[in-house]
């Protein structure tokens, strides 16, 4: 596991228990054929259902590589495979749901990824969503704004003052049940847990 694997996942234990539980929570009731957008090193698929398929999709490599021990124990009837939000590479109508686990702060274009989310759905899919979103606090808004390209330069692009349940709404989603916590002294504060079913 290279270095930048290694940080994501200390990152994800200094975060504690209340993390995996929001992850649990993301994907526990996800069933069928899944694609988990931005798998990272895999941290949410020790929570998937059994029987669940997952296909992952990270673009980094080094990411990738790591996932792959965490994979072969947690989803023997699923897939890892390299590739871009913007671009897809599965066919039209090829899941029953999409996961997005605090990547949509991070993509090149939060409207392309979701266009591309939308189309890969079947009719009536849903996408659930974990991701760190822009306050609707002014002030600490603000401090977002103020943050965010420094943020991005060390947090490997992630964008912190992104509106991305507004992003999720003008893609033609419809969120149907959504929780929000966690304001705190970190830019990536509040966050959304959430789901939002595909307009047809």
């Amino acid at each position: 596991m290279n270095l930048k694997a290694r940080l994501y996942d200390l990152g994800m234990r200094l975060a504690g228990s209340r993390m995996d539980r929001r992850r649990q929570a993301l994907v526990a009731e996800a069933e069928g054929r899944v694609l988990e957008l931005g798998v990272g090193t895999g941290q949410n698929l020790r929570f998937y259902k059994p029987g669940t398929q997952v296909t992952g999709l990270e673009p980094d490599h080094a990411m990738l590589g790591a996932a792959i021990p965490r994979a072969t124990g947690a989803m023997p009837s699923g897939w890892l495979v390299r590739g871009a939000g913007e671009a897809l590479p599965f066919r039209t109508g090829s899941f029953d749901q999409v996961v997005a686990s605090l990547v949509l702060c991070s993509v090149t274009s939060p409207a392309q990824t979701l266009s591309e989310v939308r189309r890969v759905l079947k009719p009536g899919g849903q996408l659930r969503f974990y991701e760190h979103v822009r306050s609707d606090v002014t002030g600490w808004a603000r401090i977002q704004d103020l943050v965010t390209p420094a943020w991005r330069w060390f947090a490997d692009g992630c964008t912190p003052n992104r509106d991305t349940v507004a992003a999720i709404e003008e893609a033609r989603f419809t969120v149907q049940a959504i929780e929000r916590f966690g304001l705190g002294p970190y830019p990536t504060r509040p966050q959304v847990l959430g789901v939002a079913s595909r307009q047809d």
